[in-house]
């Protein structure tokens, strides 16, 4: 056994048309308060409780990341705005305490965004399609497995100018696991059995649904 080093985080096939978008003329400042989990589904387990959830709840994060790597968008802090004026009224009160005769220099105001991007994940479908094969002659053989979730999200933009929904875009993606294992087993001595096995299953992350 051994450890792994740290490396970047895992993109989907679409990070490259997403990354090479043409360049706007003029990005639009855009505020997400809360990407949600909306399904309130928790991770199927056959055997026992589980009070996982079955997809992540970091889509917040996951939604301001590939709004930043469009360039299309200038993200703005807003799901944590409480800490960030609480460290803004902390800066004016040292700034406060420190200062001349003339007052304290006043902080930059924030920036307003001119659309919100409201929506979240409204679907999380389990076993929508499963199969298998296997084969097996002479006590020697193999089988695989596999199993197929599909995500639905909603996301759309709202002006915050009017309050008018200006375009609303849905989109679903497939999260396939898959199981592969084999065996066999054979007499080498009248009273002696030798049996071996070997397996390899594939999960693919569900974070990858996020572009």
């Amino acid at each position: 056994m051994h450890t792994e080093r740290a490396t970047p985080g895992i993109v989907s096939e679409s990070f490259t048309s997403l990354s090479q978008a043409p360049e706007p003329s003029d990005p639009v400042v855009a505020a997400v308060y809360r990407f949600r989990d909306q399904t309130g589904q928790y991770k199927p387990s056959d055997r026992v409780a589980s009070w996982s959830t079955a997809v992540t709840q970091g889509a917040t994060s996951i939604l301001i990341k590939a709004m930043e790597e469009s360039g299309w968008f200038v993200p703005i802090e807003r799901e944590g705005i409480s800490n960030l004026l609480n460290e803004r009224q902390i800066i004016q009160s040292i700034r406060q305490q420190h200062s001349g005769p003339e007052g304290p220099a006043p902080l930059p105001p924030l920036l307003f965004a001119g659309v919100m991007l409201e929506g979240g994940i409204i679907g999380y479908d389990t076993n929508v399609v499963t199969g298998g094969a296997g084969l097996r002659y002479l006590a020697t053989g193999g089988s695989n497995m596999f199993r197929k979730d599909q995500v639905t999200i909603y996301l759309r933009a709202v002006s915050t100018q009017s309050g008018r929904v200006l375009k609303t875009v849905h989109t679903t993606k497939s999260v396939i696991s898959q199981q592969l294992d084999g065996g066999a087993f054979r007499y080498i001595d009248t009273n002696r059995l030798l049996e071996a096995e070997a397996g390899y299953t594939y999960n693919e992350p569900k974070q990858l649904m996020k572009r």
